[in-house]
């Protein structure tokens, strides 16, 4: 069979501009990797293609002509999706469709009873590995699609969802596909090489408003040693990337494992390796030995979820009070050379302008190298969601395409959603303001820091100072909104948007596509 895989183009601004980073989707990797010989598999990264999705797509549909294509999607990415499937379907009226990823996993019965759902012929439901591979074999003939668990598939009297099967063996999983079967390339943090990989998944860890037990459980699985090196030798010597984002849910939950992985990462003496990756503060406050021995290995970027500087928003997420943790953890992040990307939520119940500020300036107090900040966003089937639902809170239950952090999508006791998205985008100009270096960005990039500080800053503050002073900061407010409404607009994709198909389009038996 011939087989592509795509992932979303919709993109978000994480810490700098959207166009900064852009990552291979590693979830369609791993799922391409794992097809079982004798089929022809293809995988496109869509945020490589922004500018021009419905003639790249047609011109390489034409020419692969495949059998079956599957899309994965999160949330906020979900209304993009369909209307790329609608495209792919004017364009291949014959070919079976695929959804994957977690709003399938999340909504799937949601999905198949809806008016969409006649577009779909399948859902992979959870982990996709195996199920992915069952599926392709049973189009071809060697497996059957009622004994394949964890797979939704539509019939012509409706849908049928299998019961769910068990996580998959990590240390049966191949690598993921990074050879020419990736037709899309290009990816890179600010202009510099980067690629990811895996050595763990899922969190044990509580937290109401993450949906991540729905795809893993409450679960926390490891890779060997050996496939973990194994996918480092071929980022590193076949790729030829140094930069590479470990996209782990929460790598750290298992010290002693984790400086196993170091201690494995060091005696292969990789120069020049740069590793990102994503921890919990407690766990980084309390084993700073960890920390030492993840520097040692080429760590040098964390993204610390602090999450809010409230104790009372912080039992409300269902979380501990991180607050002293996050202190830690900074600290000793810093101590060892490792820059942190702070995370925090805004916009819980209680929150007024006051609790906004505060989160800023406890942003400020553990001068961290950068922050990654979201709106409360009440994602499908988590506690946190249910919770809001019945306080009346959400104001925003099925525009998907807002549910990317950005967007005010609740309203709390004290403001409403247009006054909580103001005060979360005014305080970050007024509070946190301009990017301050920390004295470890300093010691490590002293050229560009020059640079910032006496040239980029300068000129990009006169700048908008001279547009506040002609349209206030509501007019600069406004100009924001606009971009975000622009960011993954798309109107290309505009007429394959609900009922609207263009007529005439299609990849026949010819070489052409009519149009």
């Amino acid at each position: 069979m011939k087989i592509v895989l795509l992932s979303m183009p919709d993109v978000i601004p994480i810490v700098i501009h959207e166009m900064a980073l852009h990552m291979p989707n590693h979830g369609i990797a791993c799922i391409g990797g794992n097809i079982d010989a004798g089929h022809e598999v293809h995988l496109i990264d869509l945020v490589r293609k922004r500018g021009g999705l419905v003639p790249y797509l047609t011109k390489i549909l034409a020419r692969i002509r495949p059998d079956l294509i599957g899309l994965s999607a999160m949330t906020w990415q979900f209304p993009t999706c369909l209307a790329l499937i609608r495209l792919i379907k004017a364009l291949l009226p014959q070919v079976q469709i695929v959804l994957g990823g977690y709003h399938a996993t999340l909504m799937s019965r949601e999905i198949a009873a809806s008016p969409e759902g006649g577009e779909i012929d399948f859902i992979v439901r959870g982990e996709g590995e195996e199920t992915f591979r069952r599926l392709v074999n049973a189009l071809a003939g060697t497996d059957d699609l009622a004994a394949i668990p964890s797979l939704s598939y539509r019939q012509a009297d409706g849908w049928i969802h299998n019961e769910a099967g068990g996580l998959c063996d990590l240390s049966q999983l191949k690598l993921p596909i990074r050879d020419r079967r990736r037709l899309t390339g290009g990816y890179h943090f600010m202009y510099s090489p980067i690629e990811v990989m895996e050595t763990s998944r899922g969190c044990t860890r509580s937290c109401n408003f993450c949906s991540i037990h729905h795809m893993y459980g409450r679960s926390y699985r490891t890779y060997p040693l050996s496939r973990i090196l194994a996918d480092l030798d071929d980022i590193y010597f076949r790729k030829k990337t140094r930069l590479i984002f470990i996209t782990d849910d929460n790598m750290v939950l298992n010290p002693k494992w984790v400086t196993a992985v170091c201690d494995a990462i060091i005696a292969r003496n990789y120069k020049g390796l740069r590793l990102i990756v994503q921890a919990d503060c407690v766990s980084m406050a309390q084993n700073e030995a960890m920390v030492a021995k993840m520097a040692a290995a080429g760590f040098r970027g964390v993204f610390l979820g602090i999450e809010n500087a409230s104790r009372r928003n912080l039992a409300a997420m269902e979380k501990g009070d991180l607050l002293q943790a996050a202190r830690q953890a900074v600290e000793s992040c810093h101590r060892n050379g490792i820059m942190v990307i702070g995370g925090l939520i805004f916009g819980m119940p209680d929150d007024d302008e006051a609790a906004i500020r505060k989160n800023y300036e406890f942003l400020n107090e553990l001068s961290i190298d950068a922050s990654y900040c979201q709106m409360l966003t009440p994602y499908p089937k988590t506690r946190l969601r249910e919770n809001l639902l019945a306080e009346g809170l959400v104001t925003n239950p099925d525009r998907l395409e807002r549910y990317n952090g950005l967007w005010a999508n609740v309203k709390t006791r004290h403001l409403s959603a247009d006054e909580l998205a103001y005060a979360f985008w005014y305080h970050r100009q007024t509070t946190l303001g301009w990017w301050k270096p920390s004295a470890l960005a300093e010691k490590q990039g002293r050229l560009w820091i020059s640079c910032w500080t006496r040239m980029v800053k300068p000129v990009m503050k006169f700048v908008l100072d001279r547009r506040i002073r002609r349209t206030g900061w509501q007019g600069r407010y406004q100009g924001y909104l606009r971009r975000l409404e622009a960011m993954n607009r798309f109107a290309e994709l505009d007429p394959f948007r609900g009922d609207a198909l263009p007529s005439g389009m299609s990849v026949g038996a010819g070489e052409e596509i009519r149009t």
